[in-house]
């Protein structure tokens, strides 16, 4: 592999994402809307949401399906584009970048998908997938050299050099997601977006997963964007976590202090949902209802019709990210200091 371990910058934003919206025409067709007289409907995936991930540190979306993860990830990665908002890469506006200045920022960003069976091409061979980025970003033309690199690639990610040959029906699920893995890092990035890459996964392996990317973020100084809906996982990984409720942001923290200290009642209902192993008798607020329709939000906070702590306030005006301790939060009942 021809990329060079990277040395970690502390607290400087490689990612900034600034009041990032998507929303997605779900309308009828026009004369469908004429002749019932309906206005164009939209449903709301991503509502505003802005963060910054550090050089080398790992930051990740929790929340329930629904949430706006995948949405948010897509977009960083250019799947699809936002209706409003920027994302800043290394300082360099996404939107805004043409030509083959885009096409370094893109090679620079690349994703590891949740399904590692559906994201490979099952009539390629491995060595042919994982050497695709090479080929298509102009790295490296000569076809020895890039064998090499493949060979190198798979040594890395815990395979071997001859698995080139094999097809990706011809490994297990852990396996192919290394593949994944190898093919993503064939391109040299600097950050990957990460789908929730172990869901898909047995416990055992992941594990195994979980802690390769652990030794290439280390190695390669590589900074993550991590999505999953497991928060032991996240625990593992992150160094901050952003709480996604309904496309918006209602909580972002430390990963310690979020686990030791939840703020917003909705992070608190996340963790109360995970299984007391140690059984601490500790008293837990069971998770009640379900998230609204994205197509017709409630007013206000988005949060208010579960939430045990909802007033007037909160069903008529929208909340705020406000400083409580190391933690940002967009709650009334917090800002009141009625939690």
């Amino acid at each position: 592999m021809t990329a060079q371990p990277k040395t970690r910058t502390a607290n400087e934003a490689l990612l900034q994402i600034n009041d990032l919206s998507c929303h997605f025409d779900v309308s009828k067709p026009w004369l469908n809307r004429v002749l019932e007289k309906e206005p164009k409907r939209f449903l709301t995936a991503v509502d505003r949401v802005s963060f910054s991930i550090n050089k080398g540190e790992t930051f990740a979306l929790v929340g329930e399906s629904g949430s706006g993860k995948s949405t948010i990830a897509k977009l960083i990665v250019d799947l699809i584009s936002p209706s409003s908002g920027t994302i800043t890469f290394d300082g360099q506006n996404l939107a805004a970048s043409k030509g083959e200045a885009f096409k370094t920022l893109r090679r620079r960003i690349q994703m590891i998908f949740q399904d590692p069976f559906a994201s490979l091409n099952p009539r390629w061979r491995v060595g042919d997938i994982i050497a695709e980025p090479i080929y298509a970003f102009g790295l490296e033309k000569d076809k020895a050299k890039v064998v090499k690199q493949v060979e190198k690639l798979l040594d890395t990610v815990g395979l071997a050099g001859r698995d080139r040959h094999k097809f990706p029906h011809e490994f297990s699920g852990g396996q192919r997601q290394r593949i994944a893995i190898a093919r993503a890092l064939s391109a040299q990035p600097d950050f990957l977006v990460c789908d929730e890459p172990t869901s898909a996964l047995d416990v055992s392996v992941q594990a195994q997963i979980l802690n390769l990317m652990r030794d290439l973020q280390d190695e390669f100084g590589l900074t993550y964007l991590f999505i999953s809906h497991d928060l032991s996982v996240v625990k593992h990984m992150a160094n901050r976590i952003g709480v996604l409720y309904l496309g918006s942001m209602v909580e972002n923290s430390p990963s310690q202090e979020l686990f030791a200290n939840p703020v917003h009642p909705y992070t608190r209902m996340l963790l109360d949902a995970i299984p007391d192993h140690e059984m601490s008798g500790r008293k837990r607020q069971p998770v009640t209802g379900e998230i609204p329709s994205p197509i017709d939000p409630p007013s206000g906070c988005t949060f208010h019709p579960r939430c045990p702590y909802a007033n007037d306030r909160c069903k008529s005006e929208r909340p705020k990210l406000i400083s409580v301790r190391d933690s940002l939060a967009s709650c009334f009942a917090v800002e009141e200091g009625r939690i």
